[in-house]
């Protein structure tokens, strides 16, 4: 049989390894689509921070790993899947056969339509490339303004404050991680972020990025627009400073070396449109994660799976998760019958020393109830939401203790009885719920296994 893998990040790499220990004779093709070793994003910003070097982000370090294992490695992008032909093409004209096939293509940065944004001094953090082209404008000293404060954007600024830079950010939304956290524990975070020296603006836009010395000349003309680029250019190569002038949505103007677009990311699905693979926000999958189209499976930030505690299908884009989609996927693609239970939001976040967290759905649901618990002196928050007697989300700030009970929680529904009252009147009684509740279930189970005997 031939097994192609489309992406060779971490859930390409987990899977294409998964079906050589299952299938030692099978043909195995793993697709990445950049000229790299195979490595893990959630690396680079200790690229960013001198931790490690770039072989550090490398996935697997081995110097004949992928020829030790036989797995063929290739370099380019997927143009189309023909599900009834079992056949790729490649953007290049190359087509490839298969038995089964891995969707794993993750996701890419989305490009805001702000004047400017292809500026030479603005740049996303998600590939080695970026990363080399950040490492060379944020130097110690340098001005840095990062649009976008979510999740991935309050991990880049951690990397991008241990630099030494000087950096403000802008959100759009009325706090830090709004699809993360509510506005309470938000602004908390932002608070936080002002304390350790960083700049923040919620509610606000970028409206354009023009080039600092943009004034001294009026030629907006093509060719005038090809100079101003070659300057740009030049200038970054010279580290030259105040690179870009910054105009925001409140009518400040602000000049910055460098800008960081940290402003959401999106599923690698558009080379599937009109094709026989459904698609919703990601890919659709089963609980064996395969695709509508049987022999076509897809794992990680470009799938969505079904989510047991909101009831609905959801892309839970996170490595471990990632991973484990791959896992179950290459094991039927081997032949198999592995299954997933489901994916369930979860979010655990260091920004700057401050731990957050969310699991479930933290916005909770109407007519459901919510305890709260707010220490702003402390920065430490802990919100929990409930539907009838069970927990579905919550969030927490600063409170790390009970952050497995939390999701053991959420995940499995455990029905709280008299707990929930408990909680509703003090919430960091979690672990005394938990393992009241969780103990109650296990007996129950008992019992009703007995007497079916």
């Amino acid at each position: 049989m031939k097994h192609v893998i489309i992406g060779n990040g971490p859930a390409g790499v987990t899977a294409a390894e998964t079906l050589r220990k299952h299938r030692a004779s099978d043909e195995i093709v793993l697709i990445g689509d950049e000229p790299e070793e195979p490595y893990s994003r959630m690396a680079i910003p200790y690229l960013l921070t001198g931790k490690i070097e770039e072989r550090g982000t490398w996935l697997r370090k081995g110097e004949n790993h992928w020829d030790a294992l036989k797995i063929q490695r290739m370099t380019g992008r997927v143009q189309s899947i023909a599900g009834a032909d079992r056949r790729i093409t490649l953007d290049d004209g190359q087509s490839l056969q298969f038995d089964t096939c891995l969707i794993a293509t993750g996701s890419s940065p989305m490009k805001p339509p702000i004047p400017g944004i292809d500026s030479p001094f603005v740049h996303p953090c998600w590939t080695l490339k970026d990363a080399r082209n950040i490492m060379q404008l944020a130097r110690s000293g340098a001005r840095v303004l990062q649009m976008g404060a979510g999740f991935i954007g309050c991990i880049i600024m951690e990397a991008l404050a241990l630099r030494g830079v000087d950096l403000t950010v802008v959100e759009m939304g009325d706090r830090m991680v709004p699809r993360m956290m509510g506005p309470k524990a938000g602004t908390m975070i932002r608070k936080w972020c002002e304390t350790k020296g960083v700049t923040v603006y919620t509610d606000t836009k970028v409206e354009a990025i023009e080039a600092a010395h943009s004034n001294a000349r009026q030629d907006t003309s093509t060719l005038g627009k090809v100079i101003d680029r070659v300057v740009d250019t030049v200038r970054t190569a010279f580290g030259a400073n105040h690179a870009v002038k910054v105009r925001f949505s409140d009518g400040r103007v602000e000049e910055f070396d460098l800008v960081i677009q940290a402003t959401g990311v999106r599923p690698n699905i558009g080379f599937l449109a009109g094709g026989d693979v459904k698609c919703l926000l990601g890919v659709l999958v089963d609980e064996r994660m395969q695709t509508t189209v049987p022999g076509i499976y897809a794992a990680g930030d470009c799938a969505e799976a079904f989510d047991p505690a909101s009831g609905k299908t959801i892309v839970s884009a996170i490595q471990p998760n990632a991973v484990d989609q791959a896992y179950v996927a290459a094991m039927n693609m081997a032949g198999g019958n592995a299954r997933l239970n489901g994916v369930t939001q979860i979010n655990v976040l260091d920004t700057l020393g401050l731990v957050s967290t969310s699991f479930g759905q933290w916005q909770g649901v109407p007519g459901g109830e919510h305890a709260e618990l707010v220490d702003e002196q402390h920065f430490r928050y802990l919100r929990l939401e409930f539907d009838g007697d069970r927990l579905i989300g919550a969030n927490s700030l600063g409170m790390t203790d009970q952050v497995g009970v939390m999701r053991g929680l959420v995940e499995r529904g455990v029905p709280l009885g008299h707990w929930k009252t408990r909680l509703l009147q003090d919430p960091t009684r979690l672990t005394e719920a938990y393992l009241a509740s969780a103990q109650a279930q296990e007996n129950w189970q008992g019992r009703s296994r007995g007497s079916s005997k």
